[in-house]
């Protein structure tokens, strides 16, 4: 029988939900660089398609290149935007706006507890990961992770299997004693490239996103007096999200959902 031995989690709208707040500091930033582009929540459903918020912002812009001088320099452009908008995204974190995902606290304490390792794998930049694992969990928080892999340490976004291949190769682990716990396409397509198997906890943005592969699909890790409500996958005996849950998944080489959802068409221009 395999042994779970580490939980690598995905950042944002997995440990936290934190895309409506991206989403209105994307907008924020609009403001601040005077356009005209507004992204709805539908519209950021669809961009979430691509990983990685500078490479969605330098794909949008490019879509919609009308509206931008000849001589600009699209992806410097963006570059410039992206900065605004993570200023004003930590900003958002550090005042409060935002705490962890239910299910998130327990399960990590329960994971510590048990000599289980704990790692980060995520599109999102080190000083994002950092200020909400600081602001919700402490200034030690840090620490807790034996891995924590940014788009500041690889560049190739999800759904390249990259970041967790890295993330396994700091940790020394492989893939068969580790689980994923992902919220979008790009990132169960990433964690299933790298041979984990994965966890997927949806939310407003990722609900109709297609998850073949994933061995539960469920809309939060849940509590004990607050169950998740299961997709895909369900598993008997269990109502939320805990360590002898994921040994299950990883001890079960047969669980796979093999069930797939429709995934919504990527629409760029405004």
């Amino acid at each position: 029988m395999q042994i779970l031995k580490a939980i690598i989690f995905d950042v944002d709208g997995t440990l936290a939900n934190t895309e409506e707040i991206h989403r209105q500091s994307f907008n924020q930033a609009f403001e601040e660089f005077n356009l005209s582009f507004f992204w709805s929540e539908t519209d950021y459903a669809r961009l979430l398609a691509i990983s990685g918020g500078r490479e969605r912002l330098y794909a949008f812009f490019k879509a919609n290149r009308d509206n931008f001088k000849r001589d600009i320099n699209l992806r410097d452009y963006a570059r410039k935007v992206h900065t605004c908008k993570s200023e004003i995204y930590r900003q958002k974190l550090v005042a409060g706006h935002i705490g962890l995902r239910s299910g998130v606290r327990r399960l990590l304490s329960e994971a510590k507890q048990r000599d289980i390792k704990l790692a980060i794998a995520t599109s999102s930049s080190t000083a994002n990961v950092e200020t909400l694992l600081i602001n919700n969990l402490g200034k030690n928080a840090l620490s807790d992770f034996e891995a924590i892999v940014t788009c500041d340490v690889v560049q190739d976004k999800k759904p390249s299997p990259a970041v967790y291949q890295f993330t396994l190769a700091e940790m020394g682990l492989e893939p068969e004693h580790c689980i994923a716990i992902e919220d979008t396409t790009n990132g169960n397509r990433a964690a299933l490239a790298a041979g984990l198997k994965t966890v997927i906890t949806t939310h407003d943005f990722t609900v109709d996103n297609d998850f073949e592969g994933a061995s539960l699909v469920i809309d939060q890790l849940g509590e004990p007096d607050m169950p998740y409500k299961p997709a895909a996958g369900q598993i008997d005996n269990y109502s939320y999200v805990d360590v002898d849950l994921l040994q299950a998944i990883i001890s079960n080489a047969a669980m796979n959902t093999g069930e797939s959802w429709s995934e919504q068409p990527v629409s760029l221009a405004k």
